[in-house]
């Protein structure tokens, strides 16, 4: 007899050049040894490994973990496909895993290569209480006034923001007028729902909402959604706009919530994903079927993605993709992760092999290279949330009241390898490790 916990986590970290696994204590060869054993037996791509790997070549379990990534090749696929198995002090997984950030609680990316804006605000964060605001651009960091993308300004900006550091900012409204703010690192609860709110077009109603991840209080979450689709159906919503672009993943728990608000009545107790584990582990092979809740049904969804677009969030996409009329818009494709993990013991470190696979109900799944957006659209960084000129949220509005995407003035932007390399840099290492934990018990 088994007991399941599902949980999808997209762990927001600083970046790794900032916090490295390699400095907790020395790490004995039996623990090695241990995350070596656990890969041969939970790592999807289990037979690629090579019988003379050798656990001694790696100075931590985590450095094993990233070892084993090149063996798991895919048909279709050039080159390995898993960038996700690794490992972690079990005291650092701790307050990882609890959603709890400690930074000062905003993401940045440039607008155009001189002009850096605030991409997010988490609301309870030293910048969220401080008033900061999605759109704003930042003139001066830590007394320093260039700030034009190169490649030692990108690291000195991700420091900076994501390091953990107080952070002097001087930041430019869109009124013109500037604040100078000195914000130190604090501990929060994220709070994902970032807007919710409805659009008159005619006789159409829009409802709007963007979500930052599926992490948070899983209670108080549940709680908001039920209040936003009870806004939304006593609105009289038609069609939807659901905004993950910055959403790196969350709890599968959330995820499925979310599904059944989204899902029409007349799919309920259908089937609404698969998990699969390699040959070695079938017996915990596992599905999931949907529950319709509220009384919202809408006729078509517009996603908003892009590479950081990742996990839970995809999979909600993949798994809406059978039910009713899904299109995607964003600067980029989404990050590709249909894969998920969870954390096993080693010693004093979990360690994180790539171990299940999910797919939907028409058994698709494979995104390893991401979804690609159906109208390909800059991110309107100049525009706070939901203002109808901000250019995805416009070619989303424009697709459901018209039929048709509205295109950019910017769209060339959105397309040129440059700007996808500075997204790279800059924002996705914000929430690089996209973690599904399942923990499974034994009676």
């Amino acid at each position: 007899m088994r007991a399941y916990l599902y949980i999808s986590l997209a762990v927001i970290l600083a970046t790794t050049s900032c916090k490295k696994n390699d400095s907790g204590p020395s790490q004995s060869q039996s623990v090695l040894d241990s995350s070596l054993a656990i890969a041969k037996d939970y790592y999807l791509w289990y037979n690629q490994i090579p019988g003379d790997f050798k656990s001694s070549n790696y100075s931590d379990p985590n450095q094993l973990m990233r070892g084993i990534r090149q063996y798991s090749t895919e048909t279709g696929f050039t080159g390995p496909v898993d960038r996700w198995s690794f490992g972690i002090l079990k005291t650092e997984w701790d307050d990882v895993s609890s959603g709890i950030s400690g930074d000062i609680g905003i993401g940045v990316f440039y607008h155009d290569e001189d002009d850096l804006r605030v991409t997010y605000v988490e609301p309870a964060s030293a910048a969220g209480v401080a008033g900061v605001q999605r759109s704003w651009r930042i003139t001066k960091l830590n007394g320093r006034t260039d700030l034009t993308y190169s490649q030692s300004t990108a690291n000195f900006i991700v420091d900076a923001v994501y390091g953990g550091n107080t952070a002097s900012i001087t930041f430019e409204k869109n009124d013109g007028t500037t604040v100078e703010l000195t914000l130190n690192p604090t501990t929060y609860q994220d709070q994902p729902i970032l807007l919710d709110t409805v659009y008159t077009a005619g006789s159409k109603k829009i409802g709007y909402m963007v979500l930052n991840s599926f992490l948070g209080d899983i209670d108080g979450m549940k709680a908001n959604f039920a209040k936003t689709f009870a806004d939304f159906g006593t609105a009289g919503v038609t069609d939807l706009v659901v905004d993950l672009r910055y959403n790196g993943g969350g709890y599968v728990t959330l995820q499925e919530e979310l599904a059944n608000y989204l899902v029409p009545a007349t799919k309920s107790n259908t089937l609404m994903y698969k998990e699969t584990f390699n040959d070695k582990l079938t017996e915990y092979n596992e599905s999931a079927n949907f529950s319709k809740k509220g009384t919202l049904e809408p006729g078509h969804i517009v996603f908003i993605i892009s590479q950081n677009t990742a996990s839970a969030s995809e999979a909600l996409i993949n798994i809406m993709r059978p039910q009713l009329t899904v299109k995607l818009v964003g600067p980029s494709h989404s990050t590709g992760k249909p894969v998920g993990y969870f954390p096993i013991p080693a010693g004093d470190w979990y360690v994180f092999p790539v171990s299940l696979r999910i797919v939907n109900s028409l058994d698709e799944g494979n995104y390893f290279n991401g979804f690609e957006p159906d109208k390909v659209t800059p991110d309107g960084l100049d525009h706070t949330w939901g203002d109808l000129d901000e250019d995805c949220l416009a070619a989303a509005y424009s697709y459901l009241t018209t039929g048709n995407f509205r295109s950019s003035n910017r769209e060339s932007a959105a397309l040129t390898a440059s700007r996808i390399g500075i997204y790279n840099k800059m924002h996705t290492q914000k929430r690089q490790l996209l973690v599904e934990t399942r923990s499974i018990r034994y009676r």
